[in-house]
């Protein structure tokens, strides 16, 4: 069942997480084609329901941290609500769009798609996508990568994995959708990317554990090497359904 890593942390998240690219928006516009209702499931601050907003007439999204919605975006269609992914009270044949960012590795896979089928209506679309550690250049990102295999390494739950292998490990029981690949690039200040790191569970585990912030002494070794506005890149990385009734 998923898991309440980010309730601590849920401003810092909100401010420093990163969004995502307008091709995404455009892609699901031209793949989904009835558009009044979608589920957001695992929204955190409502980035991807934000988006969604514009083109759909009513948007759920739903959340386990009460603290996360407390920093979600208010706009006038969309119902936040707290809810778990496997188990919610909406209706039967209820959602044109399911879709969920960054959260699937944290859920009961075999729950959450049985009750994604039951809210879903025949021919809906279930949209799944998800980013791995951010890619810098040179020094900076040798930096990075062992911060983040090393030293936070041992403090990531084991559902981390999905990710570093793109959610090639997840189980997809639904007829596939072709899509693109996405890019996410930004430029960033060192106050943005130790922002970012901040927003890890690992980094949370990590100070129950020790007491102290690993951020802090991986941005004071930055700073000898970080420019103005540094380049980052996340890897995108997506699963696209059709949830068909038997």
């Amino acid at each position: 069942m998923a898991k309440d890593n980010f309730s601590n942390q849920a401003s810092t998240y909100a401010k420093f997480r990163p969004t995502y690219p307008k091709e995404v928006f455009e892609y699901l516009k031209e793949v989904v084609k009835n558009k009044n209702c979608a589920w957001d499931c695992a929204t955190g601050n409502g980035q991807m329901a934000r988006e969604l907003a514009l083109f759909f007439e009513n948007v759920c999204a739903t959340d386990i941290s009460q603290k996360q919605l407390e920093n979600a975006f208010l706009v006038k269609n969309i119902e936040y609500s707290l809810a778990k992914a496997e188990s919610t009270f909406f209706k039967d044949n209820t959602f044109d769009l399911i879709t969920v960012a960054q959260a699937i590795h944290w859920f009961d896979f075999e729950k959450f798609y049985s009750e994604a089928k039951r809210v879903a209506k025949n021919g809906a679309i279930l949209f799944v996508i998800g980013y791995s550690m951010p890619r810098f250049e040179g020094k900076i990102d040798e930096i990075l990568q062992d911060f983040y295999w090393n030293v936070t390494g041992p403090y990531w739950d084991a559902e981390r994995k999905h990710l570093d292998n793109q959610l090639e490990s997840i189980p997809f029981p639904f007829r596939q959708v072709p899509c693109p690949i996405f890019k996410n690039e930004y430029r960033w200040t060192l106050e943005m990317a130790e922002g970012y790191f901040n927003s890890w569970s690992s980094v949370q585990h990590y100070i129950k554990k020790h007491s102290e912030n690993p951020v802090n002494s991986v941005i004071n070794e930055l700073k000898s090497f970080w420019k103005d506005n540094e380049k980052v890149s996340f890897p995108l990385f997506t699963k696209v359904g059709i949830i068909e009734k038997d």
